[in-house]
């Protein structure tokens, strides 16, 4: 049977040379038992002042801690790691992206949160992890889970995000079968981790809150300086490219 990893990590910033500082994961065997992982690691990467800020770790309070390769959190995951068992995460490219630092290549299955969520919930509203947490009131259940799993609830920690990612991930399982009854859920939900959506309103930049297709109708440029200036997500890239095939077909006809 298979074991789902739901993990998340924080780290010395947010760029291509930034590594993780600390790790917490949830793990989830077939009978329902959790092991719970929440570990501080070392890196001879400075951390950034704005990603202390939010995550309050200091560069004193992982001085004396292992590598990331030390924890038992990777120890685990190099046991775990095959396609018969679940990788979780909110936004999970970016905490792939960071073990995929420490030389780690991954054979899990995998599910991203936010992306279910995407496809689940509407367009307007936002997908980010604090939001969810009220606008789903997963905070109703957290106390008691806190207790249950001797977890410290605090907001942008690892161990609390992943708190929280463990009850949106049950939430999200609920409205799956809600909305595709006969699909398997879990499937389902690795189906739509891989799934781009198809936007229709910008939600960054000069045009946010405008219509895409508006605007690719009427400032191309602007479209073309993204393609060419911007780091797309997969969403909007999925959306321009169908934009452009769809101008083509009009344009042919």
């Amino acid at each position: 049977m298979p074991k789902f990893i739901i993990f998340d990590t924080e780290t010395t910033g947010f760029y291509k040379e930034d590594r993780i500082i600390e790790v917490a994961a949830m793990i989830i065997d077939n009978k329902g038992e959790i092991q719970v992982l929440d570990e501080l690691c070392s890196t001879d990467v400075p951390i950034k002042m704005e990603a202390t800020l939010i995550h309050k770790i200091t560069q004193e309070m992982i001085e004396k801690k292992c590598k990331f390769t030390q924890t038992q959190f990777y120890k685990r995951l190099l046991e775990l790691n095959n396609d018969k068992n679940y990788l979780v995460a909110h936004n999970m490219p970016f905490d792939l992206s960071m073990l995929e630092k420490e030389g780690f290549e991954c054979n899990f299955k995998i599910i991203d949160t936010l992306r279910v969520a995407k496809h689940l919930l509407a367009e307007d509203r936002s997908k980010a992890l604090p939001y969810l947490r009220y606008s789903l009131k997963l905070y109703e259940d957290e106390e008691n889970e806190a207790i249950k799993y001797g977890v410290v609830m605090k907001e942008h920690t690892a161990i609390g995000d992943v708190l929280v990612t463990k009850l949106l991930f049950s939430k999200l399982q609920i409205l799956t079968k809600e909305k595709f009854p006969n699909d398997n859920i879990i499937d389902k939900m690795q189906e739509f981790t891989k799934t781009p959506i198809l936007l229709n309103i910008f939600k960054y930049g000069k045009y946010k809150g405008k219509k895409i297709s508006d605007i690719y109708n009427n400032d191309i440029d602007y479209i073309n300086w993204m393609k060419k200036n911007v780091e797309l997500d997969i969403d909007i890239k999925f959306t321009f490219d169908t934009l452009e095939i769809e101008n083509n077909q009009k344009n042919i006809i």
